[in-house]
């Protein structure tokens, strides 16, 4: 029995083998490590602890390092300010942080000329003791909620459709299971309604007498809708709808222009969407489009042409998208006329309806983009996009919760300019910069150099890689660098800033981000060949891309370190099997390491869900030989591995903490040469981490320190970011 250290280690801990034999598809297979999975365990607590202090120990040399980097990210922030302020239903809301707490407050003021939507602005520096605003309410005061617990996580706050009730959701443990709570503003009066067990917020009804709200099954997956009716206990709430396939998900909303209610089944590759219309509430929830295996659609309400219509976002004319017009009432797709028709060189993602114009959110060469239709009395009219001259960005859409509004409120960001808030005007074409985050100390952009490069895949692909470095670095030799992949569900992850990345670019490190297949960054061919049968494309392509850094000259296997999380973890754990000798060391955050055992037991959470991801390898035998021949715990080997550094949470319902403590136990068991494995587990965080920023960013210097002793670069001063 592993047991809590009392003093130094003079040794990993070792974890006992018990092997467990199952055989599928006629194939035997052992796990050693099984036992690990039982978090009640208090073995299994003590292994976890004794990992924690062993990891400690072997890092205690960098504590300096890390809270000298802490002190890096905290001299970078403003920690008292406020976000730009978002108009909707007559008052301005906006968040507030103040220097010290974790988590801030939650404020609004009115609106006070309704023709101007200019956000307001403070007139001195906010503090924690006077209004940032003329006549502000505090709606929550999250460090007075977050008082007494270790961890503590807003899963959504809603305001009634009348702006006199409040519901706000909490979760505590980091399960992701909030609990729902509600109050009058008006005298700041809690009610006694209190709903349990709810994923995320919820959605009021139009008349202000209940919400709506999910739940979710054993296996974590949201199933049920239910109503809740103010003044009665939730014993008592209605049951809306129960979703019985086990490959979908159930969401619920509410449109724009709060006319329609929407009830939403999902699986990977299928939707269905159910439409309650408040002029007509008697008719309950109706089927707008019934499920066709293969159909993905999305409705968002508005009027072209003096119609309503609902805009349908669908991939019925192709896999990017085609954007099409139909009535509200149910319409077969046969029925959907096209607005924007379907285009393989630009993948269109989502849109939004206003009463004079529409955004159409998408995509073309690995760039984000924002597309602007002015609409007439006639119908559509201009059709152009909002341009941004720089070579690698990511430009979307903010907060734009009202239907009337005349502007456009969106964000842009890139790998060296901080994160920045406009408003668009449709009416004069004027783009005008409300806010962009500051960085204390004199950050200058200028200091930096941001590209997109395409690294070579194996079967010919190009594999777009961004990449920053302080200007210039590169004429002294080759870089230490940060590789960050992710790779799966056709999530992107694009170009983005970052102040604690300049604890690492002003130390002479470079940070690159390979968009490899399975992501969604080159349009929907690019998630297409990077899942099920074609999966070992991501692997390849982040080993190629890494291959490219050092063929190139940008980097050298001596101090290039790769970084994924979640299905990131999988990722470089992947790469890792394949090509060790290509890193200097990994960092897996709540990785999906154990992928085999997962996707064969359907009762743990998501599983079924993600058969279209991955492969259901308990009822397909050709699924289960790929999965096996990937998966990074079942490949591990007798080679030298270069230390590794995982990090998980002991309440993560996303991807079990056992995961990455089984991959760890076999690594130190199995590989030769320096077995230099570190686990380092959060007791009381979930999937995201810990929450609270400071806490956060005790974090990241933990990781960023152990990263720059991987490059070679911890004893290294951080020059300055202020331009010459």
């Amino acid at each position: 029995m592993t047991q809590t250290p009392a003093g130094p280690l003079s040794a990993p801990p070792v974890a006992p083998r018990r092997p467990v034999t199952h055989t599928w598809h006629g194939v035997e297979r052992t796990d050693d490590y099984d036992w690990l999975r039982d978090k009640e365990s208090p073995e299994v607590l003590a292994h976890l602890e004794a990992e924690n202090a062993w990891t400690e120990q072997r890092t205690a040399h960098l504590a300096p390092l890390r809270e000298r980097i802490f002190e890096e990210i905290k001299s970078r922030t403003q920690e008292t300010d406020l976000s730009v302020p978002t108009r909707k239903r007559g008052w301005w809301f906006y968040s507030r942080s103040f220097e010290g707490r974790e988590y801030g407050a939650t404020c609004r003021v009115p609106v006070q000329d309704e023709d101007d939507w200019t956000p307001p602005q403070p007139d001195g520096k906010a503090s924690p003791d006077q209004p940032a605003l003329p006549g502000e309410e505090v709606l929550l005061d999250l460090d007075a909620l977050a008082e007494g617990h270790e961890f503590f996580s807003l899963g959504g706050s809603a305001l009634s459709l009348d702006g006199r009730l409040l519901a706000w959701a909490v979760d505590t443990e980091g399960d992701e299971r909030y609990t729902v709570r509600v109050k009058e503003l008006e005298g700041d009066r809690l009610l006694d309604d209190v709903v349990e067990g709810v994923l995320g917020g919820v959605t009021w009804d139009p008349d202000g007498t209940g919400f709506y709200y999910t739940t979710v099954d054993e296996a974590w997956r949201s199933d049920k809708v239910w109503r809740h009716r103010l003044g009665t206990a939730q014993d008592e709430d209605e049951l809306v709808f129960h979703e019985e396939d086990a490959r979908f998900w159930v969401g619920v909303g509410r449109s724009r222009d709060d006319r329609f209610l929407f009830v939403v089944s999902g699986s990977k590759t299928t939707t269905e969407w159910q439409v309650k219309d408040a002029r007509s509430p008697e008719r309950g929830f109706v089927v707008w489009s019934p499920r066709r295996e293969g159909l993905e659609y999305s409705l968002e309400p508005a009027v072209v042409g003096g119609r309503e219509v609902f805009l349908v976002l669908h991939n019925g004319s192709g896999p990017d998208f085609e954007l099409a017009t139909a009535a509200p009432t149910p319409t077969d797709p046969a029925d959907w006329e096209p607005l924007v028709p379907h285009d393989p060189a630009v993948r269109l993602e989502d849109v939004d309806a206003f009463a004079g114009h529409l955004v159409v959110h998408q995509r073309s060469q690995g760039l984000t983009q924002l597309r602007i239709i002015e609409l007439g009395p006639e119908g559509p009219g201009e059709d152009y996009l909002v341009e941004f001259d720089q070579e690698v960005y990511t430009i979307g859409s903010g907060a734009n919760p009202s239907f009337d509004q005349p502007v456009v409120r969106l964000g842009y960001t890139s790998l060296t300019v901080p994160s920045s808030v406009y408003d668009y005007d449709v009416r004069t074409r004027e783009l005008t910069l409300l806010r962009r985050m500051p960085v204390l100390g004199g950050y200058d952009p200028e200091q930096y150099e941001e590209h997109r490069i395409w690294a070579p895949a194996r079967d010919g692909e190009l594999v777009p890689v961004s990449l920053v470095c302080r200007r210039g670095a590169r004429e002294t030799g080759p870089l230490p660098t940060l590789l960050y992949g992710y790779g799966a569900y056709e999530a992107s992850i694009d170009p983005y800033f970052s102040p604690s990345r300049l604890s690492l670019l002003d130390r002479g490190a470079a940070f690159a981000i390979a968009h490899v297949r399975g992501g969604g960054e080159m349009g929907r061919r690019w998630y297409d060949l990077g899942k099920l049968e074609h999966k070992e494309n991501s692997f390849h392509d982040f080993v190629d891309a890494a291959r490219h850094l050092v063929e190139s000259g940008w980097s050298s296997p001596d101090t290039l370190v790769a970084e994924g999380g979640s299905a990131g973890g999988l990722l470089v754990g992947a790469a890792l099997n394949e090509a060790p000798e290509l890193f200097a060391g990994v960092v897996a955050a709540v990785p999906f390491v154990d992928t085999l055992t997962t996707m064969l037991d359907a009762s743990l959470p998501l599983t079924v869900g993600e058969y279209d991801e991955w492969g259901n390898p308990e009822g397909d035998p050709e699924a289960y030989a790929r999965i096996a021949g990937y998966a990074p715990y079942d490949n591990v080997a007798a080679v030298d591995y270069p230390p590794v550094l995982a990090e998980t949470s002991l309440n993560d319902t996303r991807v079990l903490f056992v995961e990455p403590a089984k991959w760890v136990a076999r690594l130190r068991a199995t590989a030769t040469g320096r077995r230099d494995f570190l686990l380092r587990t959060e007791m009381s965080a979930g999937h995201g981490g810990v929450s609270g920023r400071y806490k956060a960013w005790h974090d990241r210097a933990f990781s960023l320190a152990w990263i720059l002793d991987r490059m070679g670069l911890a004893e290294v001063a951080p020059r300055s970011a202020v331009g010459s």
